[in-house]
């Protein structure tokens, strides 16, 4: 199924997501909120349904999970062994603020992995894609492009603008080295920044659900780092019955 799956379609996909997002960025627009107060746009509308319909024209036979959508039961997902996992923008809170830290965020799950993400940065003009064997890359430049030689000297740690938990402060204060640069940055670019060595790790000991990281996660993987659930170092799996993450930590493998 992979091998029929090509990257560079799903980059155009996120693309015409962003463009259209962005149209609506530089304007004013509506915000509503759903049920558990989280902002909804026209954009997050609008970006579902060209990412959907794109998929669905070009994968016919593939599942569909996204945020904006009602989720299949879980007697039905557990059957899926591939399923697109899509977040139309996440860090919809960066987009209302307008500060361009917000995604589009389209993964294909393979048997709880994630092996294909594309994660596009439209504000910013960033795309980051990976599949699984075949490397990953922001824009045209392979992942990771540098890598910090001498982290009990310096640590370069991300953690999240707007949801930053007391717990994750403390796991960053603690952390063993000399010098600890602490930086936040919105939606899912806090694990590209890890995937592509701009950030030695992040810390997330607070909430997230399967598609706010999904398609990042298989950058990280395939950029040689892993996301590892908190309590038992494990790496993160999707499709539970649950969708929502346990807390993790992004960083090097050897780490």
């Amino acid at each position: 199924m992979l091998n029929n799956i090509h990257v560079n379609d799903i980059v155009t996909i996120a693309k015409e997501a962003g463009d259209a997002i962005m149209k609506i960025y530089h304007r004013d627009f509506s915000i509503a909120y759903k049920d558990d107060h989280s902002p909804l746009t026209e954009a997050d509308t609008l970006s579902n349904e060209i990412i959907c319909n794109a998929l669905k024209n070009l994968y016919p036979n593939i599942p569909i999970l996204s945020e904006e959508n009602k989720a299949a039961p879980y007697s039905e997902r557990k059957q899926w062994k591939y399923f697109w996992l899509i977040d139309p923008i996440d860090g919809t809170k960066e987009f209302i603020k307008k500060n361009g830290e917000f995604t589009v965020n389209i993964a294909l799950i393979h048997k709880q992995t994630p092996v294909l993400g594309v994660v596009y940065a439209p504000a910013l003009n960033d795309m980051y894609y990976a599949k699984q064997g075949s490397g990953a890359y922001k824009n045209t430049q392979k992942l990771p492009m540098q890598t910090n030689r001498t982290p009990e000297k310096q640590l370069f740690v991300v953690a999240s603008k707007s949801h930053l938990s007391e717990e994750t402060q403390a796991f960053i204060d603690a952390l063993e080295t000399e010098t600890i640069e602490q930086v936040s940055k919105g939606s899912s670019l806090k694990l590209c920044m890890v995937a592509e060595g701009a950030a030695d790790i992040y810390p997330r000991l607070a909430p997230t659900m399967e598609w706010d990281t999904a398609a990042a996660d298989a950058i990280v993987r395939e950029a040689g780092k892993m996301t590892y659930q908190y309590e038992n170092n494990t790496p993160v799996l999707y499709n539970k019955e649950n969708l929502l993450n346990p807390w993790f930590i992004v960083k090097g493998v050897n780490q």
